[in-house]
């Protein structure tokens, strides 16, 4: 069953290198809105994970959001291909040093910002991006939707508008309320979804309202 959903422009910051040779002189002069995905690197594709992260790429740049995901397979990799079926802008935000095994970001990245820690690509992912969306995944993607959850929690000392957070799937519907009680916290800044669709339909109406 699908229970919906419970509950300012922002200048784009190009620090990688476009893949697709000259199409950087394009895409540098251009400013969107930049939306942070952060998912599994497992699945694989066919996989209906997988197939809905294809899905929230194309949405997401179909509603003229570029994208920025951890670069490399899994559902990063579903993102970054959903997002360029469309047409659109795709950032990678690698870590080389913390995964040397790795030759490189996904096929389907516009640009690639290599950072030296992970902590530092949450954060270059967050600092660039309106809003973020946590697909299922493990620690890594939890600890991503942590920071990002803690970013918007500490927005309020600054007098700062807090990033809108959302959450897809029914792993996060539990553990957020759980945390939420057990670390006496603001549930309210993150947005639970079930679908990728009321995913992005969260994010336009939190960036640009109904």
């Amino acid at each position: 069953m699908n229970r919906g959903l419970t509950t300012s422009y922002g200048t784009q910051r190009t620090l990688g290198s476009c893949r697709d040779g000259g199409e950087w002189a394009a895409l540098a002069s251009v400013r969107m809105d930049v939306v942070a995905v952060f998912g599994a690197s497992a699945p694989l594709p066919g996989e209906p994970v997988y197939e809905d992260g294809v899905r929230c790429g194309r949405l997401l740049a179909e509603a003229g959001y570029a994208v920025a995901t951890g670069g490399y397979a899994g559902l990063m990799e579903a993102v970054s291909l959903g997002a360029r079926q469309a047409g659109g802008r795709v950032i990678g935000v690698t870590v080389p040093d913390v995964f040397p095994d790795r030759p490189g970001g996904n096929a389907h990245l516009t640009e690639e910002t290599r950072t030296a820690s992970l902590l530092e690509r949450i954060h270059e992912m967050v600092d660039l991006s309106v809003a973020s969306i946590a697909l299922p995944g493990s620690l890594g993607t939890a600890t991503e939707l942590l920071v990002a959850w803690n970013l918007a929690y500490v927005a309020r000392f600054t007098g700062a508008t807090p990033k809108p957070v959302v959450a897809v799937g029914e792993q996060w519907r539990r553990l957020v309320p759980l945390l939420t009680d057990e670390l006496r916290t603001d549930g309210s800044l993150v947005i639970l979804a079930d679908t990728v669709d009321d995913a992005v339909r969260a994010v336009i109406g939190a960036v640009h309202g109904p």
